[in-house]
C-alpha cells in the first residue's frame, strides 16, 4: 500500500536523514576497499574447498537487492546450485572447458530474470500503477527484464567481493538447456552463471589490459 500524507512525508524525511548521515560517516571508500570490489579484483577459475554458508548467501542477496533498477522492477532471480545433483544437471549446459570450473566451485549461482516481474509492481512500485506500461508488450518486458537483471548481476558480483567471496562469471553455456532444466515450470530465463567461493589464487595469470580513458571516453 502506498504511503500518503503525513506518513509519506515522514518516510521521505527519514530516508533523507539516513542518507545524509551515511555520507557524513563514509564519504567514500578507501583505496583497498575499491581494489577488493573492482580495481584489484579478478575473475577466478579455481577454488578452495571451503564452503559458503547459507547466512552468507542470504546477506549477499540482501545487499544485491538494495541496488537500483528501473521502476524498482527487480526482475533478477537467483538459484544457488550447491548440491552434486544440481551441479550435474547444470553441467549439461556447459561448454567442456567450463565444467571443471563449475563443479569445483562451492556455489554456482544462476542469475535469471522473471518475465512476469511486472505483475509485482503494485508491491514494488506502490505509488503509481505501472503495469499498463508492460501488459501485452512482450519485447518491452524482455528488454526491461534482461537489462535490469544484468545490472543486478553486476551488483551481485560486487556485493560478493565486499563480503569476502571470490567470483567467476561464466557465459559459456546453453541458456536453452538451463531454462529447460531449471525453469520448465516458471516464466524465467537464464542470463548468466556466476561461481562463488574462496579462490585458489595459484591459478591466476596476469591481469589483462584495459582501455585508457582517452580511448573510450569523451566529453560533449
Amino acid at each position: 500500500m502506498a504511503l500518503t500524507g503525513e506518513a509519506l512525508e515522514k518516510a521521505r524525511n527519514e530516508a533523507q536523514t539516513h542518507y545524509r548521515e551515511l555520507r557524513a560517516r563514509k564519504p567514500n571508500l578507501d583505496n583497498d576497499s575499491i581494489d577488493v570490489i573492482l580495481r584489484g579484483a579478478r575473475s577466478h577459475y579455481a577454488w578452495r574447498s571451503d564452503s559458503v554458508s547459507e547466512d552468507t548467501l542470504k546477506a549477499l542477496y540482501e545487499i544485491t537487492a538494495s541496488g537500483p533498477t528501473s521502476m524498482n522492477t527487480c526482475p533478477a532471480r537467483y538459484i544457488f546450485v550447491t548440491s552434486k545433483e544440481g551441479k550435474e544437471r547444470l553441467a549439461k549446459s556447459l561448454k567442456d572447458k567450463n565444467i571443471d570450473k563449475m563443479m569445483s566451485a562451492p556455489v554456482t549461482a544462476i542469475i535469471a530474470y522473471d518475465l512476469e516481474f511486472w505483475t509485482q509492481l503494485p508491491f514494488l512500485f506502490p505509488h503509481e500503477d505501472r503495469r499498463p506500461f508492460f501488459e501485452g508488450k512482450a519485447d518491452y518486458i524482455e528488454d526491461t527484464a534482461f537489462r535490469n537483471s544484468t545490472l543486478q548481476g553486476g551488483y551481485f558480483m560486487i556485493a560478493a567481493r565486499a563480503l569476502g567471496l571470490d567470483v567467476g562469471a561464466m557465459s559459456g553455456f546453453s541458456n536453452q538447456i538451463v531454462d529447460e532444466e531449471f525453469f520448465a515450470d516458471k516464466n524465467w530465463k537464464s542470463n548468466f552463471l556466476c561461481n562463488l567461493g574462496y579462490a585458489d589464487e595459484t591459478a591466476l595469470f596476469q591481469k589483462l589490459p584495459r582501455f585508457a580513458f582517452e580511448d573510450v571516453c569523451s566529453f560533449l
